[in-house]
């Protein structure tokens, strides 16, 4: 399932999903301290654009803590609203259950991006 999934998956919506991060990922650059916040958006794009076959990790400490609540005021709410809406829409049929799921593992990943780190299956 995994490259015949991330190739179905490009097509019909990862590509919009990994354009958003690399969006966010931009507009987080403009500004020096919004620099580690890009950094880590660029990251998880590569994860928007082929999600089959990877698994996210979360841990972290008070940074990544800080991180994210500064994420989630600027960037996160909306990328997370907007991926679960997806999820949703994708699971009403069978065929696209998979895909709901994938959207709903980056709508978690769009609330708490700092301290995860992208696992290879």
């Amino acid at each position: 399932m995994g490259c015949l999934g991330n190739l179905i998956w490009f097509l019909f919506g990862g590509f919009l999903s990994g354009l958003s991060w690399i969006l966010a990922g931009i507009l987080c650059c403009c500004t020096v301290v919004g620099i580690p916040l890009g950094l880590q958006c660029f990251k998880f794009a590569t994860m928007a654009f082929c999600p089959f076959g990877k698994e996210i990790e979360y841990g972290g400490g008070a940074v990544s803590l800080l991180a994210n609540i500064i994420w989630l005021l600027v960037c996160g709410i909306p990328m997370a609203v907007g991926n679960a809406v997806w999820g949703c829409i994708l699971c009403i049929t069978v065929i696209g259950i998979p895909f709901g799921l994938q959207f709903f593992k980056l709508a978690r990943l769009s609330l708490l991006p700092f301290g995860a780190t992208i696992t290879y299956l």
